[in-house]
């Protein structure tokens, strides 16, 4: 009996260890869930549930369930489809910018050229710096009084009187925009570099004894080369962009008046200097929904070029 039970136990043996080594992943993952769970996914299910309330703190006990109100009060409200504006414009320049400059800079980088070394080094000093520093640096760049960026053109008559660069509503939003595009390019010209350098040398000299131009070699080696990263770098950046209310709270504020709003910021605002948590929420949860539309198709668009 005992036999067959010392069989049992050995052929049991492996089936432990398989079961084991299967549950494993799911053990080391668990406390990195966890965490997410109780800092991420908590705090956006409160946000949905508080955006169906009527919920001011300096009206604390007129609290009261109001449903989709939040809503409703949100889609009229001409400032939000302002932020909206704003948060498209906000993407749609600022991504770009840091893209082309970034592949600019790693093209250069990639390139053999005295002090390569320090060059990559000093590349990164704007992605480094915090985000508050770079806002009050680039705040104090634009000061129509003492800013160097006005002393710069008029010295090179590129304008005739000092520009209000923070506080002209029409220039504001492009001001900020050329302020995060010098912080963020860096990202792409690391992530790019790394790009460049899996690229076999092999390809170029191959294309170049069969008289293909740099651009032709860009075109047809450096592009598909570089398109994954480019479009999981992209993605990464809009998600970051979108979210990015830092440097324009630090700068304007949001002002002049609403010219630098989006929808991070008007969100941020209405809940914690208004004090309006229900409203907030109902206008982070759309502007979540909206992203998240836009990051799907994305990854949907993606992964159809992936397997042609």
């Amino acid at each position: 009996m005992s036999t067959v039970e010392d069989l049992a136990a050995l052929e049991g043996a492996p089936r432990r260890r398989l079961s084991r080594a299967r549950l494993m992943p799911y053990a080391l993952l668990a406390p990195a869930v966890v965490v997410v769970a109780i800092v991420v996914f908590l705090p956006m299910v409160e946000a949905v549930v508080t955006s169906f309330y009527e919920l001011i703190l300096f009206r604390p006990n007129a609290s009261r369930f109001v449903g989709l109100a939040n809503y409703v009060k949100l889609y009229a409200d001409p400032v939000f489809w302002e932020a909206l504006g704003h948060t498209a414009l906000w993407i749609g320049l600022t991504v770009p910018l840091q893209m082309g400059l970034g592949l600019l800079a790693a093209i250069l980088l990639n390139r053999e050229f005295a002090w390569r070394g320090l060059a990559r080094a000093l590349v990164i000093i704007p992605w480094a710096l915090p985000s508050v520093v770079i806002a009050l640096m680039w705040r104090w760049i634009y000061d129509p009084n003492i800013g160097v960026l006005n002393d710069l053109l008029l010295y090179l008559s590129v304008i005739t009187t000092a520009v209000p660069w923070l506080a002209d509503p029409s220039v504001a939003i492009y001001a900020i925009i050329a302020t995060l595009t010098w912080q963020g390019f860096p990202f792409f010209a690391v992530m790019i570099l790394a790009a460049l350098q899996g690229i076999p040398r092999s390809q170029y000299e191959a294309a170049s004894i069969d008289g293909a131009s740099a651009w032709r070699q860009f075109r047809h080696i450096t592009l598909p080369g570089i398109a994954p990263v480019l479009a999981t770098a992209g993605l990464l950046r809009v998600i970051w962009v979108a979210n990015s209310m830092d440097v324009i709270f630090v700068m304007t504020g949001g002002g002049p008046g609403y010219a630098t709003t989006t929808l991070p910021l008007y969100a941020f605002v209405k809940a914690r200097q208004n004090l309006d948590f229900g409203y907030g929420s109902a206008i982070a949860v759309t502007f979540t929904l909206i992203l998240g539309s836009f990051v799907a198709i994305y990854i949907a668009r993606t992964m159809r070029e992936v397997e042609r």
